[in-house]
């Protein structure tokens, strides 16, 4: 054999390993990025409460991604508007973190850190005006069904002044999809 066939030999040979590698690592890469979206989920929670002169609406859509069936970390936001006729009102806006643990399938625990801004704005001129950050930092346990998860839940930050929420204890109703 000519030592120029044999040269070129080893180079097609080696051309196609690499080819073959290539190809390889790019369709690793595309089944990466289609398991993520796979274990994303998303969720949230809406609220509405009125009643004689008071409205509060909330809007706190949320993600988290499944590590594995036990531990899941996510992403929130956070939108709340309030008002009582002829004293006062407040827009919330802020976001969270959520980790999710369940050592058994029907049990969950959560911690979750949230940031919010408050902006409340009297109509009397007793208090005045405020706008601050409140940060909150709950741990939770609930009964889990599938997507579902029902429990309560602790605010160890909690400020009576500051916090927009009226008790450090909450409970909490949880749908991912």
């Amino acid at each position: 054999m000519n030592i120029c066939k044999r040269f070129n030999l080893k180079y097609q040979f080696l051309l196609a390993l690499f080819m073959g590698f290539t190809l390889q690592s790019f369709s690793q890469v595309d089944n990466q990025k289609s398991d993520f979206w796979n274990n994303v989920r998303f969720g949230g929670g809406i609220g509405l409460s009125f009643s004689d002169g008071f409205f509060s609406g909330t809007l706190a859509p949320s993600a988290i991604y499944d590590f594995n069936d036990q531990f899941s970390l996510g992403l929130g936001l956070n939108g709340t508007y309030n008002s009582l006729k002829n004293s006062y009102n407040s827009t919330i806006f802020g976001g969270s973190i959520i980790s999710l643990f369940n050592p058994l399938p029907e049990i969950q625990l959560s911690g979750e850190f949230e940031q919010l801004n408050v902006n409340r704005s009297f109509d009397n001129n007793i208090y005045e005006d405020e706008n601050y950050w409140y940060p909150a930092l709950f741990l939770g346990a609930g009964y889990r069904m599938n997507n579902i998860a029902i429990g309560i839940r602790y605010d160890v930050l909690y400020d009576r002044d500051k916090s927009i929420y009226a008790d450090p204890w909450a409970p909490f109703f949880r749908v991912y999809f």
